[in-house]
């Protein structure tokens, strides 16, 4: 049978325009001094080809559907070529985190070839982050069609041990490739597709209609969580260009964790009301910091709720206020405790397959232009602003892994920028760390090192404040 792109999946791809770039990227620092035999690329590389070849997620294609009737479907590329997607580059000397993150930007300013399985590394060498040799930075991109939050951590798990020397952690014995198919066939698809969707959009109205209503009852009482289109306009909210900026910041987990004891919160709890601290910081510091709190677009995992089998984007999104207007950190993190449990009990309300169940009307063509038509017209800085960011708390691995014999050091998730919110900030736990990474659109945040920065000085600050209300031992 076919392997057709979900609504939601494909939608990755109409929403791309050649500034608003639709992978994923992120690092993943490696000591190579435990890897088996001596470091060479030429033998990271040939692992990597052994690992991934017969991974569907790494070498299959995309096959569009004639006259863009339909989403695409997926086709195993038999011209699959290692060579094409994992690269080696070399950093200037010193080779410190500003010349990584530099290079780094401008990757993640690159479109990836549509005609070509959608992922690529880029092996960066020389990077001295003072542990007196050498690491080897791993920068690698997969477009969001191809991957989410949960399933690009799957995916890196096949290219992961638990020991320098063991078997990858991932297998691929459950999936499958697509089978392809002649213009006909997929032409005459796409027709049967395109004629169900009205009987599809009416049994999908009764529940929307019931979520409407339930949204508006939670309002009324104060429970639900943060409506879009409410957040104030900043420097990062406008149209976006391809340049990018990158910044990478680390911060102890159990610190976290002592604050989220203390308080009764949760570890989203805390993240959140850190963010929200080091962008107050840097707002006030640039002249900028408005009245009203900034509102972040927070990607949540349905794939354990989620009643649909098909395609590999299972996520829906809550907005949550980040109490950027509330300068006392303790009180910002319980007033972030009150929000998130709302917002949660509202989320859970909502059906888990309702954006993907609705993403299935994207059209290719008009879904398309429209994006192109809304970016060209700089839309972006005239409406109301939708959100002014989107920030990401990610779990990951809490013991070691080694990346092909190598030990992972650093774990830095980087989501997608957007016209309207030219700013990402994912957290990423690993191994007792939370790997901060900041990505923006290069003239909206120029220096975003001075932004993630702030992260360890207001955890600093927010562990502080828990001290002195005498109600743990934090400090």
């Amino acid at each position: 049978m076919f392997d057709r792109l979900s609504g939601l999946d494909a939608s990755f791809l109409y929403l791309e325009t050649p500034s608003q770039l639709m992978h994923v990227c992120g690092f993943i620092l490696l000591d190579p001094s435990t890897m088996p035999e001596e470091y060479s690329f030429a033998r990271l590389q040939a692992t990597i080809d052994e690992r991934v070849r017969d991974t569907p997620a790494f070498t299959r294609k995309l096959r569009r559907v004639p006259l863009g009737l339909d989403h695409p479907i997926w086709v195993r590329d038999k011209q699959f070529d290692i060579e094409r997607h994992v690269h080696r580059l070399a950093l200037p000397r010193p080779g410190g985190l500003a010349e990584l993150t530099e290079l780094a930007g401008h990757l993640a300013g690159l479109p990836l070839d549509r005609s070509r399985p959608l992922w690529e590394m880029w092996v960066i060498e020389g990077y001295d982050a003072g542990l007196g040799h050498d690491l080897v930075a791993v920068f690698m991109k997969m477009h969001h069609a191809t991957v989410d939050g949960v399933s690009g951590a799957n995916l890196v798990s096949h290219l992961c041990s638990l020991e320098p020397e063991a078997p990858p952690l991932g297998t691929a014995d459950d999936q499958r490739y697509g089978r392809d198919a002649d213009h006909l066939e997929l032409l005459g698809r796409a027709v049967l597709s395109n004629v169900t969707k009205p009987l599809h959009a009416a049994r999908l109205l009764t529940p929307s209609v019931r979520s409407v209503a339930s949204t508006i009852g939670r309002a009324r009482a104060g429970t639900a969580m943060a409506a879009p289109l409410t957040a104030p306009r900043t420097s990062f909210n406008g149209t976006i260009t391809s340049h990018r900026t990158i910044a990478l910041v680390d911060m102890e987990l159990e610190q976290v964790r002592e604050v989220k004891a203390a308080t009764g919160t949760t570890v989203n709890d805390v993240v959140l009301t850190v963010a929200g601290g080091a962008l107050r910081s840097y707002l006030a510091d640039r002249g900028e910091l408005p009245e009203d709190s900034l509102l972040a677009t927070v990607p949540v995992s349905v794939h354990g709720t989620s009643q649909r089998s098909a395609g590999v984007n299972k996520v829906s999104a809550l907005f949550a206020k980040l109490g950027t207007d509330e300068e006392d950190p303790l009180v910002r993190l319980e007033e972030m405790a009150t929000r998130n449990k709302h917002a949660k009990e509202h989320h859970n309300a909502i059906s888990a397959d309702a954006l993907q169940d609705w993403a299935e009307f994207a059209a290719p063509r008009t879904f398309g232009l429209a994006m192109r038509t809304y970016a060209g017209l700089r839309l972006a800085e005239r409406h109301p602003v939708v959100h002014n960011l989107v920030i990401s708390n990610v779990p990951g691995p809490p013991v070691p892994l080694y990346f092909c014999g190598a030990e992972v050091l650093g774990l830095y998730p980087l989501g997608p920028v957007f016209h309207g919110a030219g700013l990402n900030i994912t957290v990423m736990s690993n191994h007792g760390h939370l790997h901060v990474g900041v990505i923006a659109c290069r003239e909206s945040v120029p220096h975003p090192e001075d932004l993630v920065q702030r992260f360890p000085v207001e955890l600093d600050a927010l562990r502080a404040a828990v001290a002195r209300s005498g109600t743990s031992s934090v400090g």
